[in-house]
């Protein structure tokens, strides 16, 4: 027994690593290590022998298995310096100073609606931010009656006397860039048209320039049904949460028939608005099978083509994912403001990168 207590002790303190110490400890109190083997040995031993034999095998398994766990410790401890040597840091060096500028919320909300909807076969189109009314109203059904072409709603670019060139308006939504994009393209089409508009609205939810992205595609055989699809794909990447409920109210919008508004899943826990969970519900767009006489008036022929279309506020949408209360502070330039939100220069948003980091 002294040669074995011998042999493993310098065996153990010879271990350069845990997987040296592992392989001793196998060799020595393994199921066919020396020391179990010697255990299994006292059942053919005479009582006297074991009265002798026993005591002084327990004492050196218990032995062994402590000059392990010290070894184990030490290499542990090895291991840690090693580590805060390599990566030692003088913590009274001056910080690094953070690098000048940031992302605006709108900007980075954006770049990731478009990465989603990239992922989604969209692509981006733009379009005027001065808009003649028929671009504006008349070719997106909106009749001249509707309170949506009055001024108090609406900002019409000055006229002199006499002019009687097409009115033109900032304005009011993106919808515009999807009649352009059909009259360049055609069908089918799918795109998405993010951009600023304008209305005459201010309080602690509307402003009179905010930001919307409206979406559109146009093939033979889209219903309702791919609609949804869509809208509950974007918002599970979006907001990061998978199987998020959506629920369609029917509604009416000119360009669109039949219409809906979509709300989507949340509640409020303490004052905290929570996406995805609870059984309440948050109105966030507006979306519909495009309107037969919108695509007459895109060039599109709707006995053959029909499509879906929806729209919803860039800078809502910021709200309620980063936890932003009040939709003026976007547009204050307040740096405090955009120091707090604002996003690093080389946070691009993307699908596999995650849109949500």
């Amino acid at each position: 027994m002294e040669e074995l207590r011998q042999k493993y002790l310098e065996a153990i303190a010879g271990a350069a690593d845990e997987a040296a110490l592992e392989a001793v400890r196998v060799q020595a109190l393994g199921k066919k290590g020396e020391i179990s083997l010697k255990m299994r040995e006292l059942g053919r031993m005479s009582p006297e022998e074991r009265k002798v034999a026993g005591p002084a095998l327990n004492a050196l398994k218990n032995e062994i298995n402590s000059a392990i766990a010290a070894r184990k410790a030490a290499l542990e401890d090895a291991a840690l310096e090693e580590r805060l040597r390599g990566e030692w840091l003088d913590v009274t060096l001056p910080g690094r100073p953070r690098p000048r500028g940031s992302v605006h919320p709108v900007s980075q909300v954006t770049e990731e609606i478009t990465a989603i909807f990239a992922d989604l076969g969209f692509k981006v189109a733009e379009g005027p931010q001065i808009e003649t009314d028929w671009y504006n109203f008349d070719a997106l059904n909106i009749p001249p009656h509707h309170p949506a072409r009055q001024e108090f709603d609406t900002f019409y670019m000055h006229r002199a006397p006499g002019d009687d060139r097409p009115p033109h308006v900032l304005r009011t939504h993106t919808s515009p860039v999807q009649i352009r994009a059909m009259e360049k393209e055609g069908a089918p089409i799918r795109v998405i048209a993010p951009g600023r508009v304008y209305r005459s609205d201010y309080d602690q939810t509307h402003t009179p320039m905010f930001h919307q992205v409206e979406g559109l595609a146009i093939d033979r055989d889209i219903s309702m049904a791919n609609l949804k699809w869509v809208l509950e794909e974007f918002f599970a990447a979006f907001f990061g949460i998978d199987g998020i409920k959506t629920r369609f109210r029917a509604s009416h919008f000119p360009f669109t028939e039949p219409s809906a508004e979509v709300d989507i899943q949340c509640s409020w826990v303490n004052g905290q608005l929570r996406i995805g969970e609870g059984d309440g519900w948050m109105e966030v767009l507006g979306s519909g099978m495009v309107h037969p006489k919108v695509l007459e008036a895109a060039g599109v022929d709707p006995s053959q083509w029909q499509g879906f279309a929806f729209g919803m506020g860039i800078d809502r949408l910021a709200m309620l994912k980063y936890g932003i209360p009040d939709l003026r502070a976007f547009f204050d330039s307040d740096l405090r403001w955009l120091r707090h939100y604002g996003f690093a220069a080389l946070d691009v948003p993307t699908l596999h990168g995650g849109v949500s980091d």
